[in-house]
């Protein structure tokens, strides 16, 4: 019966962005279920690729045909969404891959997450008033940290893929260099950038016609700069961008522009595994993303505190269960502000932040009739030895293998400039470190010392790919781009399906809140109830309904055999491949 609602809501959520009658037409080579003779691509067997466009998605899963596993399948579509999804996708960011290797029964998290130039110093974003300089901090090659996708999905590849990495590159390579039409959601996210983008000489060559306009839906859209640095990858590995021309075409922007990167930050970046938190909600262990992220921390800290409450008797996005909730989020995001940096030059108590005796101290903080005003909340006490625009997909296999990866270059397009020959955009990351303590970042994000600005230092990050774990298998993969949004967003998605039974499509579709302590303000997305809203204030919250969408998961449910799938409607373009 539980099998059978799955499907009847994934028919009518998790369909392919493509018409009905294209995927009846696919139906003989991509094998799907036949559910009361409607076919349902968002359930499959055999592996599974979730992810916010179709062509990559589509890449990954030919990897899985091929025989390849998860991450195969990952690394492949991570290099495609660097040619097809500009916005997020990159070879000139940074995130981290949450790997579940099924023979060994193990995780591992391979950081690599952009770090500052040498030269970076504390001071970099601050005018002579000692104010933050946002166009410098935000838009110019100052902004840019040293990239390390490239690294990352090349040591996935290295350390656990099965397949050539020249053969789960080719797929990309072919799609920049012979091209493909500009989709619908493609043509939107650039002109909603096309301003910015022109004021940069290469980028408006990139993304733009000779007039300056935005290519029409249906336009072939070639990147044969983009195919090349491909290419030297592919034959090259992580020297054919860190080192070479690739890496002597960045130098060259950034003495041209001012900006930080040497050749001798690239040549010595390199990405990092690291061992993921985990901790245990009822009867489920979640596993998520460790430091430079606070995302992991901060969902199994929240998840501590409210596993003390009856969430159920409370009823879904009642004012209740929102009113504890957004409470909740207010006092991890306090801990976020004075502890979360990157633990290799700040000490940064895990420990302390996800154990159950914290969480029951800092529950005590919450009052049922009313909400604390920011102002009155703190960062907790712990003991202490002396991270707009971001792009997950999900990744699942026949061998029982799973990949969670989260990756970004922080702005939708990043700091808007391009380097010349290369076809990539540069990241502007360095806008997630504390550029003043104790000032808002871009995201609203107050921050500490701990997390300032320091040459080889990683920003902290709020990308969260998680997983789920139930009887000792793993059973939900998630993530979701959005900046500081991502960690409720994750949150709410998982807790949907733990807490409350929903199937994955409904736990990712169902109205999210967000209270970050700082702004006060708790956002909520159209959909929850009037009554519930005025509720909320009269608990003193202050209610903001938000005029657009928070967070955009990118999801794999695994459940009796099935692997259910659900790409976030929130935005469009999103893609479930599986067979």
């Amino acid at each position: 019966m539980k099998l059978t609602r799955h499907l009847i809501i994934l028919l009518g959520i998790c369909l392919l962005p493509a018409s009905f009658a294209r995927a009846q037409e696919s139906a003989a080579e991509t094998p799907i279920i036949d559910f009361g003779s409607r076919f349902l691509p968002a359930v499959a067997r055999q592996g599974m690729v979730v992810g916010p466009e179709r062509l990559a998605a589509e890449i990954g899963l030919d990897m899985l045909r091929r025989g390849g596993n998860a991450v195969d399948a990952a690394v492949a579509t991570g290099f495609a969404l660097a040619v097809s999804y500009p916005r997020a996708g990159n070879l000139g960011g940074g995130g981290f891959m949450l790997v579940h290797l099924a023979e060994d029964n193990r995780q591992t998290l391979i950081d690599y997450r952009e770090t500052a130039p040498a030269a970076a110093t504390c001071d970099l974003f601050l005018n002579d008033e000692g104010e933050v300089d946002q166009q410098r901090a935000y838009f110019s090659h100052k902004s840019a940290g040293v990239p390390g996708t490239v690294a990352g999905l090349v040591l996935a590849q290295e350390r656990y893929g099965t397949l050539p990495l020249s053969e789960v590159m080719a797929p990309a390579i072919a799609l920049a260099r012979d091209g493909f039409e500009i989709s619908f959601a493609l043509n939107q996210e650039i002109a909603a950038r096309a301003e910015r983008l022109a004021l940069n000489a290469e980028a408006r060559k990139l993304f733009l016609d000779a007039e300056g306009r935005v290519p029409e839906v249906g336009t072939v859209w070639q990147q044969p700069d983009l195919a090349q640095t491909l290419q030297q990858i592919a034959k090259q590995g992580r020297d054919g961008f860190y080192t070479g021309d690739v890496a002597e075409r960045i130098v060259a922007e950034m003495q041209a522009g001012d900006g930080l990167i040497s050749a001798a930050d690239l040549a010595g970046y390199q990405a990092i595994e690291r061992e993921p938190v985990r901790g245990r909600f009822r009867d489920f262990e979640v596993i998520s993303t460790p430091p430079p992220s606070s995302g992991g921390i901060h969902i199994l800290q929240i998840l501590n505190i409210l596993e003390g409450y009856d969430l159920q008797a409370m009823g879904h996005n009642s004012a209740a269960y929102i009113h504890h909730l957004a409470e909740a989020m207010k006092l991890a995001y306090a801990d976020r502000s004075r502890y979360l940096a990157d633990p290799d030059f700040e000490p940064v108590p895990v420990a302390d932040l996800i154990d159950k005796a914290y969480a029951e101290r800092q529950r005590a903080l919450i009052k049922p009739g009313r909400a604390t005003p920011s102002s009155e909340v703190a960062p907790g006490e712990v003991l202490v030895d002396a991270s707009h625009d971001t792009t997950h997909y999900t990744v699942a296999d026949r061998f029982g293998n799973v990949v969670s990866n989260t990756y970004t270059l922080n702005f939708s397009f990043g700091s808007h400039i391009a380097v010349p020959g290369t076809g990539m955009l540069l990241n502007n990351e360095m806008a997630d470190f504390a550029a003043n303590p104790g000032q808002p970042n871009p995201f609203g994000l107050v921050e500490g010392e701990a997390n300032s600005i320091e040459g080889g230092k990683r920003p902290l990050s709020s990308m969260s790919p998680t997983m789920v774990f139930r009887d000792g298998k793993p059973w939900l993969a998630t993530g979701s781009p959005g900046g500081s949004l991502i960690i409720t967003s994750v949150l709410q998605t998982i807790l949907n399906a733990m807490a409350f039974d929903m199937n994955i499509a409904t736990a990712a579709a169902e109205p999210r809140v967000h209270h970050q302590w700082l702004p006060d303000k708790l956002v909520v997305e159209q959909g929850i109830s009037p009554d519930t809203l005025e509720l909320l204030r009269a608990l003193g919250h202050n209610v903001d309904v938000a005029g657009r969408t928070l967070g955009r998961t990118q999801s794999i449910m695994l459940e009796r055999g099935y692997l259910l799938g659900a790409t976030d409607t929130r935005r469009p373009g999103g893609h479930v491949a599986g067979y």
